[in-house]
């Protein structure tokens, strides 16, 4: 973790291992095939998401096998009480920076496992999640507004991305408003 409280990228991984887990006992191998394609779906293959292996998961006390003695690829994983606190933790962590790739696939986890959050967690992080828009916005309104006298493709591309970012915010606005609920 950043010293802001946001994700490394590496903790998307943890955050979909454990989230995923959250959701219901997985087979070890069911578990890295469904991380990977849904990281993969998002950010599409990318050497920034290579996260800390399932094992070591394993050794922190996160995660432990239903049954140890059966075969390694077999192992049904569940999520311990230290599971389920880091979990907790990463789904409040900040988002850092530009809307980017990672930080995308980090909305979309947080997304995916926001029932495992309390009411009032929900809200804060729908909430946190709005702001992370209006800081893009406000970036991407004065790159605009320095290049607006040039016009061409640049500010059309930039008005497209504003009004993309401006739905977004409008979502997760109305989600702040249920989240609580």
């Amino acid at each position: 973790m950043y010293k802001d409280n946001s994700l490394v990228p590496s903790e998307a991984v943890r955050l979909a291992a454990l989230g995923l887990l959250a959701k219901g006992p997985r087979a070890y191998a069911d578990l890295a095939r469904e991380i990977r394609h849904f990281a993969q779906r998002i950010v599409g293959p990318s050497l920034e998401l290579l996260g800390p292996s399932l094992e070591l998961f394993k050794v922190e006390g996160l995660i432990e096998a239903q049954n140890p003695k059966a075969p390694h690829d077999q192992q049904v994983m569940l999520l311990t009480e230290s599971g389920h606190a880091e979990l907790r933790r990463l789904m409040t962590a900040n988002l850092r920076g530009p809307m980017g790739e990672v930080n995308k696939l980090i909305i979309a986890l947080k997304l995916h496992f926001f029932e495992t959050l309390s009411p009032e967690e929900r809200r804060s992080q729908a909430e946190a999640l709005e702001e992370a828009c209006e800081r893009e916005l406000t970036r991407l309104l004065d790159l605009r507004s320095h290049h607006a006298e040039n016009g061409g493709l640049l500010v059309a591309w930039l008005d497209h991305e504003i009004a993309e970012i401006e739905s977004r915010r409008a979502w997760f606005r109305q989600l702040t408003g249920t989240a609580g609920h």
